[in-house]
């Protein structure tokens, strides 16, 4: 098992940069904004992950615990219930690399050791003081979310979001986890306004000159209603708008619901890029 999920991992890090990749969201949730309680059941989970991966998924990224905006926090008993045996289940039946979204180290340790390779942590390890030392013993890729953790109107948006990945960095060199292992998110949707939202997507050259891999979420988030004054299963045109931008602009992985609309989009592009004229 450890060596399948090496080869699994270090295939991932060699070919993150090669074209666009989706992140299939897998929530096993009752509650998440948008797909809760669609997956909760293992049979449905396991359904839908083999669906994404036929829609053109590279990654699955399995959730336990809504973080939308006001959402009742989940013991780590009850995430490890939701999350461990399906991603061992999907190790054991495929090849596709499996992410953990987690910000508690136990539930990031353990479904590490039943095949996850990334753990997708969207308090960019700053929830759980072990939760480096979990990353690095695991040998997994870590998704580290800019998640200042309240919202503020007045800071320098740029300089603040420099800061956060300073210090993410240190924390990674300080618990042995390669640079080659880090991943960077802007954290659309957390602790940011919406005009914050649009500035982290514009200034995506902040996070590229890291020169880590990008990985942007914008999939049905509240910033897309907001500005276009629509509901959650309304936000796919706006959400396919923002995740081109964000290819178009450094990301290397969009996390993304609507998986088939996403490959559809980015092959057009893709064709349109490489016509000669």
């Amino acid at each position: 098992m450890i060596e399948k999920r090496t080869i699994i991992r270090e295939e991932l890090i060699s070919s993150v940069r090669q074209t666009p990749m989706l992140m299939g969201v897998l929530n096993v949730t009752p509650d998440s904004f948008s797909d809760g309680g669609l997956y909760a059941d293992r049979t449905d989970a396991l359904a839908r992950a083999n669906a994404m991966v036929a829609e053109g998924a590279a990654i699955l990224d399995i959730g336990g615990e809504s973080t939308r905006p006001g959402s009742t926090p989940v013991s780590e008993a009850d995430e490890l219930t939701r999350t461990e045996q399906i991603t061992k289940d999907l190790f054991e039946t495929a090849l596709t690399p499996l992410s953990i979204d987690t910000y508690k180290a136990k539930v990031a340790a353990q479904n590490a050791a039943v095949g996850a390779v990334i753990v997708n942590d969207i308090s960019g390890m700053t929830y759980d003081p072990a939760m480096a030392d979990a990353v690095a013993k695991s040998g997994s890729i870590v998704v580290v979310t800019y998640n200042r953790g309240e919202t503020r109107e007045d800071i320098n948006f740029v300089d603040d979001m420099r800061a956060f990945f300073d210090a993410a960095y240190a924390r990674a060199d300080q618990a042995g986890i390669p640079k080659s292992h880090v991943w960077l998110d802007p954290g659309i949707g957390f602790a940011k306004t919406v005009a914050q939202n649009f500035q982290a997507l514009r200034r995506l050259d902040v996070i590229c000159d890291y020169g880590s891999p990008v990985l942007v979420g914008v999939s049905r988030k509240s910033f897309i209603g907001k500005t276009l004054n629509n509901e959650v299963d309304e936000r796919l045109p706006g959400t396919l708008a923002a995740g081109l931008y964000a290819l178009q602009n450094g990301a290397n992985v969009l996390r993304v619901h609507d998986v088939r609309a996403h490959a559809d989009a980015i092959k057009i592009q893709q064709t349109i890029d490489q016509t000669d004229v």
